[in-house]
């Protein structure tokens, strides 16, 4: 090969300076110090609306004397327990719906000849924004279904916002999803039910549960659609925005809410995200 041709398929080096810039060996560094720095704006506060919920001044932000009095309050109070557990069914409900119909969509999407189009149209929903969605859902369940605004219409709403979310953790797992154990399995003459409950289902099992804990979480935390679909109902996080605008007595109550949810509801995601991302890469 001659000195020509070699240089017209040599690649042109980049300068120095841009080179030097790319290889800085202290990228890994600030990279690190970048990730510790987001995860500290991440759960600092949530430590700091913990030890407020124990302090005996939670709204002068100081954490000491400690105190238990804001839980002794809202043992106390009751008005929080319908919210909380309208919120709690809602939760459950949404859930269900959402193991179920992700599961279901999830395991045909592949078997698409076009999935890409199908996952962007169920994605769409996570795109829009709260008070849009809540507004469109009024008028749609109002004017074109005529159901009255309340329990059913905040389920409804909710299952709207949380089930994209079930959808693409179902499809995590569905798109690494061998399917010819499945023609095999078929071969050897087992039943639709068989595969799945035998094949299918083990493998998507993660992914299942992470859709309804999705479902679960989202919906009880769900406000913007809720406050255009309540009518006269109340869920908690309303229960907790409309408290918090009004009476400035009840925000120490709504910090020791506030931190028991984050006991359980931090522990339960950690649990799923340790199972769908860390065992299950091992296994």
């Amino acid at each position: 090969m001659s000195v020509e041709v070699q240089r017209a398929f040599t690649l042109p080096r980049p300068p120095a300076s841009r080179q030097s810039i790319s290889y800085w060996p202290g990228w890994p560094r600030l990279a690190q110090a970048a990730g510790y720095a987001v995860l500290g704006l991440t759960y600092f506060p949530l430590i700091w609306l913990a030890l407020m919920s124990i302090s005996d001044r939670p709204l002068s932000g100081i954490p000491f004397p400690l105190s238990l009095e804001n839980y002794a309050a809202l043992a106390a109070d009751t008005k929080w327990s319908r919210p909380f557990l309208a919120s709690l069914v809602l939760a459950v409900l949404a859930s269900l719906v959402c193991m179920v119909v992700a599961t279901a969509v999830g395991r045909a999407i592949p078997k698409l000849r076009r999935p890409g189009a199908v996952v962007l149209i169920a994605a769409l929903p996570l795109f829009v924004p709260g008070m849009s969605m809540g507004a469109a859902l009024f008028i749609f369940l109002r004017s074109f279904l005529g159901l009255k605004l309340g329990f059913w219409a905040i389920f409804f709403g909710h299952i709207v916002w949380a089930l994209p979310f079930s959808l693409l953790t179902v499809l995590v797992l569905a798109t690494r999803f061998d399917h010819r154990l499945l023609e095999a399995a078929e071969d050897l003459g087992a039943s639709a039910w068989r595969r799945f409950w035998d094949i299918e289902f083990p493998i998507l099992r993660p992914g299942i549960v992470g859709a309804g804990l999705f479902g679960f979480l989202l919906s009880f935390n769900e406000v913007l659609r809720s406050i255009f679909l309540r009518g006269t109902e109340t869920t908690m996080p309303i229960w907790n925005w409309v408290m918090a605008a009004s009476q400035q007595s009840q925000v120490p109550i709504i910090f020791a809410l506030a931190s028991i949810v984050l006991v359980v509801t931090l522990p339960l995601l950690a649990a799923f995200f340790w199972l769908m991302f860390v065992k299950l890469d091992r296994s």
